[in-house]
C-alpha cells in the first residue's frame, strides 16, 4: 500500500522511543509514522460509525479514534469492533467508568486527558483494566483542558509537558508502560514547542497534531506547519490532522503531510504547475480530472501534468507519467520519454491509460 521510512537526506534522524502495539499495529522506532483519524458519527449509531471508519480505512487511515462520551457509546464498540479492519482507541472523558466500559467492549486503546480524569485512584483503576488487557493507553493533554492555570503563552508548552508527563508516571505506578503521549494546542506554535519539550523529557511514542484548526484550508495549512515541522525534526511516531471537514479529508492530508517530507508514501504523487498566460490548455479542469481518477490508484508513482514548455518537459520527463501541454494538445511522457502528441480532450484519457498500465506492470 505504501512506501515506509524516511529517505529525504534533509530530514532529522527519527527520535528513538521505546516500542508498543495497538492489536499488531506497531508504534515508535523504526515503526512507519502511523496515520490516524477520527469518526464523527454518534458512536451509538453502530451502522453509520461502521460505515464511516471502512471509508476512512480506504483512503489509508491506519487506527480510528471513536468518542465515548456515555456509558452506551462505551457498549456500542463491542458491536463496532468485530465490523472493522483496523484498530480502534476509545476517547473517554470525565469517567473513569466509562473508559472500564470501553475495555470490557473491547477497545483496543483507551485515550485518556489529564485534564478531564483528574482523580488519582481513577487514573489506577482504568490502568489495571489496561495492563490486565494489554492495552496501551494514549495521554493526550489539551490546552483548553489542562488542569494547570497557566498566566503567560510562553509557559504554556512547558505546563503541557509536565501535565502529561505526571499522568504518565502515575499510569507507571499502576503497571502500564505501553503509552502514547500528546500535546495539543489551537495555536501551532504553542503545539510544536510542546511536543519538543515532551521529546526532550521522555522516550515515549508521540502523537502529533494540532487541534481547532478551523475549516479545510485553514486547517491544512496550520496542520502541515505543526506537523510538518516536527517530522522534520524526527520528532513524531503517529499523527491526527484536525479539520472542520468530513473526516476522511483529514486522512488524505496527513498523507499528504508525510509525502512532501518523503516521510512515506501512499498513491500517486500529482505534480502540476499553478498555470500563467502561457498555458494554453484548460489545465485547472485537466488536473481535476486526473486527481479523481487517481482516487482508488494505492500504488505510488509520479504524475506530472504541466500546461506549458518552459518547466512542463522537464517536469513530465522525470515523472513516471506526465503531460506538457501546448496550444490545444499535449505531449505524453512516460519514464523520461517522450511518448506522443494527444490533443487536449484526450490528454487526461491517454495519460491514465499509462498510469494504469505501470501499475498493472508492479501488481
Amino acid at each position: 500500500m505504501s512506501a515506509t521510512g524516511g529517505d529525504n537526506p534533509f530530514l532529522r534522524p527519527r527520535r528513538a522511543t521505546r516500542r508498543l502495539s495497538i492489536k499488531g499495529l506497531e508504534f515508535g522506532s523504526q515503526a512507519p509514522v502511523r496515520v490516524e483519524g477520527m469518526a464523527k458519527t454518534p458512536t451509538t449509531d453502530v451502522d453509520a460509525t461502521v460505515e464511516q471508519i471502512s471509508g476512512l480505512q480506504a483512503v489509508g487511515c491506519e487506527l480510528v479514534r471513536v468518542a465515548v462520551p456515555t456509558v452506551q457509546d462505551a457498549r456500542a464498540i463491542a458491536s463496532i469492533r468485530p465490523r472493522i479492519g483496523i484498530p480502534l482507541m476509545a476517547d473517554v472523558h470525565f469517567s473513569a467508568a466509562i473508559a472500564l466500559e470501553a475495555i470490557q467492549a473491547g477497545s483496543d486503546s483507551i485515550r485518556l486527558n489529564p485534564g478531564t480524569i483528574r482523580h488519582k485512584e481513577a487514573a489506577l483503576d482504568v490502568a489495571s483494566a489496561a495492563r490486565e488487557r494489554s492495552i496501551p493507553i494514549r495521554v493526550g493533554v489539551n490546552s483548553g483542558s489542562m488542569q494547570a492555570k497557566v498566566t503567560t503563552p510562553r509557559d504554556l508548552p512547558s505546563a503541557m509537558a509536565d501535565e502529561a508527563l505526571e499522568f504518565c508516571e502515575l499510569l507507571e505506578q499502576g503497571g502500564v508502560d505501553d503509552i502514547i503521549v500528546s500535546a495539543k494546542a489551537s495555536d501551532t506554535l504553542t503545539t510544536v514547542e510542546a511536543c519538543r519539550a515532551l521529546a526532550a523529557r521522555c522516550d515515549y511514542p508521540l502523537h502529533l497534531g494540532v487541534t481547532a484548526t478551523g475549516p479545510r484550508l485553514q486547517a491544512a495549512v496550520r496542520s502541515a506547519i505543526g506537523i510538518g515541522t516536527l517530522l522534520a525534526e524526527g520528532i513524531g511516531d503517529t499523527t491526527r490532522v484536525s479539520m472542520t471537514a468530513p473526516p476522511h479529508e483529514e486522512v488524505v492530508v496527513a498523507w499528504l503531510i508525510l509525502e512532501a517530507l518523503g516521510i512515506r508514501r501512499r498513491g500517486p504523487e500529482l505534480i502540476s504547475c499553478p498555470t500563467c498566460g502561457r498555458c494554453l490548455i484548460d489545465l485547472p479542469s485537466l488536473v481535476e480530472e486526473v486527481q479523481q481518477a487517481l482516487a482508488d490508484v494505492t500504488e505510488h508513482l509520479k504524475v506530472a501534468v504541466m500546461g506549458c514548455i518552459v518547466n512542463g518537459p522537464g517536469e513530465a520527463s522525470d515523472a513516471d507519467v506526465g503531460v506538457a501541454g501546448g496550444s490545444g494538445f499535449g505531449f505524453i511522457f512516460k519514464d523520461g520519454k517522450k511518448l506522443r502528441k494527444v490533443p487536449e480532450s484526450r490528454l487526461a484519457q491517454e495519460l491514465l491509460k499509462e498510469v494504469r498500465a505501470i501499475c498493472n506492470t508492479r501488481a
